[in-house]
């Protein structure tokens, strides 16, 4: 399925089996940008394994900007005991750096958050490094 944004050209869909390869390149790019490349020790496989295999873990979704992938997201439910819901948590939210300032990181985050809506889902959660300036200027706008 794809969904068109407000950025002409910008479409959002969910990752399927064969993004494998694609998904686990925009987790080395986050990895490297955040300086932490050494600890991004996933594979392919293990992606295919936990994110389309019989019991998966996570979703993922991509932007593609005219047909060419810009960017993703990987999150993931969780529970609130206090609200009494689930919820969506956001580990990661990653647009190519020649990509950036152009709203397709807002495009993504807006679509988690309607699809939180969607499912009836008590939070939306994320957590940024303190360090991250750009990142943390990003979600407070």
């Amino acid at each position: 399925m794809l969904v068109s944004t407000r950025i002409k050209g910008f479409t959002i869909r969910h990752a399927e089996e064969k993004d494998s390869a694609l998904i686990l390149w925009f987790v080395k790019e986050l990895a490297i940008y955040e300086k932490l490349e050494e600890e991004a020790v996933a594979t392919e496989e293990l992606i295919r394994e936990h994110l389309f295999g019989e019991d998966p873990v996570a979703e993922v979704i991509i932007g593609e900007d005219r047909g060419n992938p810009v960017g993703f997201a990987l999150y993931f439910q969780n529970y609130s005991t206090f609200v009494g819901k689930p919820g969506i948590y956001l580990e990661d939210l990653y647009v190519i750096t020649e990509q950036r300032g152009k709203g397709f990181g807002k495009c993504l985050l807006t679509y988690l958050a309607k699809l939180a809506v969607d499912r009836g889902c008590g939070r939306f959660e994320w957590a940024v490094l303190d360090w991250n300036e750009p990142s943390l200027k990003f979600y407070e706008s």
